[in-house]
């Protein structure tokens, strides 16, 4: 599965960066390198809300704080349609 983070102007100044190395840092964790794969992009137009991230054509928008919740979230989804 494909997580793409936004690394834009506006998603950088709000953390993306910080995102990104939490994110890393869970996946290496659980070994779920085969499985999750991260990806920088540029704006998904949700700028005002927080660091927008996109996982199965649905964008989020995260923080520090809540990004690993909202990756749970999907990854239980995920083994639920399995």
């Amino acid at each position: 599965m494909e997580i793409e983070i936004c690394v834009g102007s506006s998603c950088y100044l709000k953390g993306s960066s910080q995102v990104i190395k939490k994110m890393q840092e869970y996946i290496e964790l659980n070994a779920l390198e085969e499985i999750l794969i991260l990806k920088g992009t540029f704006c998904l137009g949700e700028c005002t809300r927080g660091v927008s991230i996109k996982i199965a054509k649905e964008v989020y928008s995260v923080n520090e704080r809540n990004c690993l919740e909202v990756l749970h979230e999907m990854l239980e989804v995920t083994h639920a349609a399995d």
